[in-house]
């Protein structure tokens, strides 16, 4: 299985090595001092050494397809990006890392840095398989990342990162009922500039970002940007007497931009960006629960584990994009084209120790029986294309309209293997899925009078789904549920979705806002595997509302907005994982329920202390009286509970929170600066609380997620005019070591924040 799982580092390391040479050999020779603009520009408030200290800088994000001023745009929305973005990402932390970050934003994994799930409003999906769908979408530079396994294309040389709550169903392209998570990247400029970002951590956790501007001539620039990220195995397994084993990775992306402007009127952007990862997938740890509770076992260690299974993962993905703009009279046309491609193989020990009951020596604790697994993804291809225009504004009115099509093609491959026989392959499962997608939407904006407007969107989608399982193709092996393989099935639904938002201009600073949106989500289709069959989940609809309000405070020293949600989602789609046949079952929910808060602040307390906090209390809630599912093995279930006719434990799940929603969530952060020398000294900090999460469907003691408070440091110091910046800093400084998810059907398995644990390290940062 090696050949699956192996990066070839020289790759790796060439691409880096050449982009830093271009940078360096390049960027020094041509840049004056000052010239360029760092990462993050489009950041929350103004950076260290702005031209008006004190004053928060105006926050533009494209919630409505283009830039406004976030304060007019009837949308719950939040940004990160900036000195934020750096500081929670500055020792190669995953995308999970952004949970809690922005209110009602929570991220988790199964499957490593390569699979994260988003959830927003506590409205997500838990589904691990490669074909799965999720009701946030994660778009990049404007093309929707479908397949889960793109969605951990990493974040450098960013611009921001926005968040849109609630429904997006209008102009957003695939499956955006709970919402979107946004990356734009920072765009070629005229000026020849750049960074680099150079950090070392715990372990050896070295980082290398950077991004050169490079105008090839008046009409044509180029920018390239580049990560490259590596930490060193620092997990033992005491079974085989390994030290160091796993928790490692090495990654590497790079993306390339050429922008082509010959005058106001066209523009053509392409951007060419690849992604590659190797290191360990999720690590399973056998008993590490303490019955009855939630809590790890005593003497639990973080640095080791005891497994007889192999572990590790490896990913391969490219893309590119095509944007053209053109603008004739009093209307601007675009057309937006990406193809994305990706390969993924990831093996674990799902039992998460050595030997079986009936294969001693076993352990740790009881090990029923021995699980081994592995998933991929191959063949895949995804293609979009959008095109869209839009009026200029004339008038009260404003409009825009366009057509979306989508068309993927994938396998995905199901693996078992043998622990207890040196690993030996004992079945394989190829499912073909393909999904197609077309859409029409338009969406309008009248100005009733100077105070008080009005938007409203709809959209039409049809969207089909095939999937196809071929048998078991190792004779022999697996169990006997391979044999309902072979079979093939369809899924088909067309949708009208709508939007309808006013907005209100109580005063100049102070704006008011109520709106109503629908979304769907299409069809998910679950291959057959080694235990489970083929199962099927309906579409879901979701219906929303929310009122809020958004205001500049005391001459843009500060800034809040707030906002009430509302929204129903009627046959939710939701996965039973687990039980104690080890299946996985799509099922659909009658309905499921949520409302909340959300509050957004910041503020500058003196002209040198920044203060932010974000906060969202989210309630959800399971209404279906007939809705059961399988339950734990040896967990303390707290769901009244039956055994139905073939024998299996069920329980009633009506009235259950969702799984992975926190009902409440907060962050913030403190920034402390004082001129030194030419610069200045800087501390800042940041913090993120996220109350209890449930891991599954049903409720029990065991498998549940404690409420964590994880916070981090930086203290640097800033020259130059901002040019130069050296800084140490900390990840989780308090060592929270926590448990974020289970394995339900074997015995107390579940799996830590190994991937986030206490990290310290150095940081030097130089702009072009």
């Amino acid at each position: 299985m090696n050949r699956h799982l192996k990066l070839t580092r020289r790759r790796v390391c060439s691409i880096s090595v050449t982009a830093l040479a271009a940078a360096s050999g390049h960027a020094w020779a041509q840049v004056q001092a000052g010239d360029g603009a760092p990462p993050g520009a489009a950041v929350t408030v103004n950076a260290p050494g702005g031209a008006t200290p004190g004053q928060l800088q105006t926050v533009t994000i494209t919630a409505e397809r283009h830039a406004e001023n976030i304060k007019n745009v009837p949308v719950s929305a939040s940004t990160i990006g900036g000195e934020a973005l750096d500081a929670i990402l500055s020792a190669g932390q995953d995308l999970t890392e952004l949970a809690g970050r922005v209110p009602s934003l929570n991220a988790e994994t199964s499957l490593g840095r390569a699979f994260p799930r988003f959830y927003i409003r506590g409205y997500g999906n838990t589904d691990f398989h490669q074909n799965s769908s999720q009701p946030v979408s994660f778009v990049y530079d404007d093309i929707v990342l479908e397949s889960p396994v793109l969605k951990g294309f990493p974040a450098f040389d960013l611009e921001q990162i926005e968040v849109l709550r609630g429904p997006q169903g209008t102009l957003f392209g695939r499956n955006t009922p709970a919402g979107v998570v946004k990356f734009d990247s920072v765009k070629p400029e005229k000026n020849v500039g750049g960074y680099l970002n150079i950090s070392d951590a715990t372990h050896n956790t070295a980082n290398l970002e950077g991004a050169l501007n490079a105008p090839i001539s008046s009409d044509l620039g180029a920018r390239i940007s580049f990560l490259d990220e590596h930490k060193d195995n620092w997990i033992g397994n005491a079974h085989t007497g390994q030290d160091n084993r796993y928790g490692g990775y090495n990654e590497n992306a790079v993306r390339l931009q050429l922008q082509y402007k010959p005058d106001a009127d066209f523009s053509a952007l392409l951007n060419l960006h690849e992604h590659r990862l190797e290191g360990s997938a999720t690590l399973f740890r056998a008993n590490i629960i303490e019955k009855g509770t939630n809590n790890l076992i005593p003497g639990f260690d973080l640095g080791g584990i005891q497994t007889d299974g192999f572990n590790g993962q490896s990913l391969e993905s490219y893309g590119t994009d095509l944007h053209l703009q053109w603008t004739r009279g009093d209307y601007t046309f675009h057309s937006i084209t990406g193809y994305e491609t990706v390969h993924l193989y990831s093996q674990g020990d799902i039992d998460g120790g050595f030997g079986a009951s009936y294969a001693p020596p076993s352990g740790p604790g009881f090990i029923p029986f021995s699980v081994e697994s592995a998933d991929g993804t191959s063949n895949h291809h995804q293609l979009t294309q959008e095109f869209r225009v839009e009026s200029k504004k004339r008038g009260p009115w404003s409009w825009q309209a366009g057509l979306f099509l989508f068309n993927e093609d994938f396998r995905v491959h199901s693996y078992s293997f043998d622990s207890l026989n040196h690993d030996a392959q004992t079945s394989e499962i190829t499912s073909r899925q393909k999904n197609n997608a077309e859409a029409i939407f338009g969406s309008a904006k009248y100005d009733v009078n100077k105070q008080f407007t009005l938007t409203g969107g709809l959209r039409f989608t049809h969207d089909s789904k095939t999937l196809d399982t071929n048998p078991n193709d190792k004779t022999g092996g697996g169990s006997d549920l391979d044999a309902s393989a072979g079979l093939a099935t369809a899924a088909a639904v067309n949708k009208v979705n709508w939007d309808l938002s006013a907005l209100h201009k109580l005063t100049e600073d102070t704006n008011l806002y109520a709106r109503a949106a629908t979304s769907f989500r299409g069809a998910t289709i679950q291959p057959a595997g080694p235990f489970n069959p083929m199962s099927v989940a309906q579409p879901e609809t979701v219906m929303s509302y929310e009122a809020g309000v958004k205001s500049d405070l005391f001459e843009r020293r500060a800034r809040v907005s707030f906002d009430l949600y509302d929204y129903d989602v009627k046959n939710q789609q939701l996965s039973a994982v687990g039980g104690t046949t080890n299946s996985t079952i799509l099922v659909n929910a009658k309905k499921s329920v949520g409302r909340g808060a959300e509050l957004d602040f910041q503020s500058y307390l003196t002209d040198n202390l920044l203060f932010t906090f974000g906060g969202s209390y989210n309630f959800t809630q399971i209404q279906d009286p007939n809705l059961t599912v399988a339950v734990c093995a040896a967990c303390t279930v707290t769901n009244a509970t039956f055994v139905n006719a073939a024998g299996t434990r069920l329980a009633r799940i009506d009235g259950n929170p969702l799984p992975q929603a926190p009902k409440w969530t907060a962050n913030t952060t403190l920034r402390y600066a004082i001129p030194f020398g030419s610069g200045e000294l800087f501390a800042y900090t940041d913090w993120v609380y996220r109350s209890a999460v449930n891991f599954t469907l049903y409720t029990s003691d065991e498998f549940v997620g404690k409420p964590s408070l994880i916070g981090g440091l930086r203290v640097g110091y800033l020259w130059d005019h901002d040019r130069y910046e050296l800084a140490a800093f900390g990840r989780n400084i308090t060592n929270q070591v926590l448990l974020v998810g289970g394995i339900d059907f074997n015995n107390l398995t579940g799996f830590v924040n190994d991937n986030n644990e206490r990290l310290f390290g150095v940081q030097f940062k130089v702009k072009f």
